[in-house]
């Protein structure tokens, strides 16, 4: 990901007025235009998820083919109305109410694989960074037998085989993109085991748990938070992937990879079908990646001075 603003820039304060913490932190968040955006249409989406029971004009499993394929509002179709304002699907159900439901989808799946894969990968990742020899050589091995299997391909070969469920698509999807956390976190870990701060913990007898936790995993936060936005977006395209091609979250769940699927026979005809699950979807993934990128940024040993 690149910069999208430089946070860096010296914070304006009254003269005589020392800045505090609190000022610098605010500055370098306000300053940064990738997070401002990032956490703004982020936010918007998880509110919209949140309330989607509240704010949802229609039950999204409704089914009324009587009222099938009403085009938006901003159409010129006669048939446009408000009480359907992004119109219904092939089978009359309200859209607007399935891209709220969606959004729930999408990001449960999305941090709930994130998590799993983040769990697993660091952990692999900084032990073997860490303790090298050996250990580095048995989880290198691990690492490369995992990047030798395509994602898409086994996770299609393993819910076929087990039955695609919410819970399967997560579990699977967990277990197959955790190759980028091992193989960051190995690589910064290398980068700050053998600083001063480490050999002094080790020096004066801390345990390994110890050094871990309170002097490594602080050092390399960075670099986890690039990989935990950059996997979650990962996973959450890649259930829309799935649901596309038919084995992700089944119908009539309102996954948005799901929305675009039913709705790609319609394509040159009803075009709004695709566009908007479609926009939510690059909206959602870029937000998330601003975000990653801002937090990154903010929290950069470098600009907190």
């Amino acid at each position: 990901m690149t910069d999208v603003a430089s946070s860096d820039r010296p914070v304006v304060v009254p003269s005589g007025v020392e800045p505090t913490p609190g000022m610098l932190l605010r500055r370098r968040i306000f300053g940064h235009a990738g997070f401002v955006i990032g956490a703004t249409v982020l936010g918007i989406i998880v509110l919209m998820a949140l309330l989607a029971p509240l704010i949802s004009p229609a039950d999204p499993y409704d089914q009324d083919l009587s009222n099938k394929l009403i085009p938006p509002i901003w159409s010129d179709s006669a048939k446009a109305t408000w009480e359907h304002p992004l119109g219904t699907d092939l089978l009359g159900r309200d859209y607007m109410s399935r891209l709220f439901h969606g959004a729930q989808i999408s990001l449960l799946i999305g941090f709930a694989a994130m998590l799993i894969s983040g769990v697993i990968g660091t952990t692999l990742g900084v032990l073997a960074g860490y303790f090298g020899g050996r250990v580095d050589m048995v989880i290198n091995f691990i690492i490369t037998t995992r990047l030798s299997m395509p994602v898409v391909l086994v996770a299609l070969a393993v819910v076929s085989l087990m039955g695609s469920s919410l819970t399967m698509v997560i579990w699977v999807l967990g277990l197959l993109i955790w190759d980028r956390f091992a193989v960051v976190m190995r690589s910064a870990t290398q980068q700050v085991r053998n600083l001063d701060f480490v050999t002094s913990a080790q020096a004066v007898g801390c345990s390994t748990g110890r050094i871990l936790f309170s002097e490594v995993m602080p050092n390399i936060a960075n670099s986890l938070i690039v990989i935990a936005t950059i996997e979650m977006a990962h996973a959450i395209l890649l259930e829309a992937t799935l649901s596309f091609l038919g084995l992700g979250v089944q119908p009539p769940e309102p996954s948005w990879g799901l929305m675009i699927a039913e709705a790609k026979g319609m394509m040159f005809f009803d075009g709004w079908l695709i566009a908007i699950p479609g926009t939510a979807l690059f909206a959602l993934v870029l937000a998330i990646n601003l975000l990653g990128d801002g937090i990154r940024d903010v929290t950069a040993p470098e600009n907190r001075n």
